[in-house]
């Protein structure tokens, strides 16, 4: 197994399958998507530079993805927090995925890495 996998794998229900669900999304938003493991958790690149990480509140012990350029994204659902760059969306792993308003977002973070 994969070092990258075993973060999913370690995770009880219902983080577990929603972290896999997430992980899904991210990849199908185009092939030049590739998952990598930095600072212990899953990171996405998107042609080779960093775009969005997965990680699990340690407060809330929801998961969220975290936008690496969420400074220059906005969006009502991103929080930025104490971060001076990044914002994250927060995702209830008992509710249903709000998979187009994630789809939006993940193709904004796209678009700046166009650019």
């Amino acid at each position: 197994m994969k070092k990258s996998e075993d973060f999913y794998f370690n995770k009880q229900e219902p983080n577990k399958s929603c972290l896999l669900a997430l992980r899904d999304i991210i990849l199908k938003q185009s092939e030049n998507i590739t998952e990598t493991t930095k600072y212990g958790m899953p990171c996405f690149c998107y042609h080779n530079k960093m775009f969005v990480y997965l990680w699990v509140d340690k407060k809330s012990t929801e998961p969220y993805i975290l936008f690496v350029d969420g400074d220059k994204l906005i969006h009502s659902d991103l929080e930025i927090g104490k971060r001076a760059k990044m914002k994250i969306f927060r995702v209830n792993p008992t509710k249903d995925i709000a998979i187009e308003k994630l789809n939006l977002l993940l193709q904004m973070a796209i678009d700046l890495r166009e650019k």
